[in-house]
């Protein structure tokens, strides 16, 4: 997986290319930790994943909850396959997605 993160005084880009998965969701833990606390925007770009499993959906979850209490957060180039996962889970009725 590869994050690639672009910050814009609040308003925080991540980009996630690859599979989020049990091995790789730390990592973008890590990632949104350094981040949060300033963010009032958070947009995952996620053009180029390839696969999320549930430790993926559990760190996007984690952050929409905190995105809650502060901001707002969205999701875009979401392709079919992930598009998917999130039906079959219910995160569509909890993400915004462009």
């Amino acid at each position: 997986m590869i994050i690639e993160k672009k910050i814009e005084n609040e308003k925080v880009t991540l980009t996630v290319s690859g599979r989020l998965d049990t091995t790789t969701a730390p990592e973008l833990e890590a990632a949104l930790d350094e981040v949060l606390e300033n963010t009032k925007e958070l947009i995952f770009n996620l053009e180029n994943l390839e696969y999320i499993s549930s430790a993926g959906l559990r760190v996007i979850l984690k952050a929409q909850k905190s995105m809650n209490t502060k901001g707002s957060m969205k999701l875009t180039g979401v392709n079919d396959s992930i598009i998917e996962v999130f039906d079959i889970t219910g995160f569509l009725d909890i993400l915004t997605i462009e």
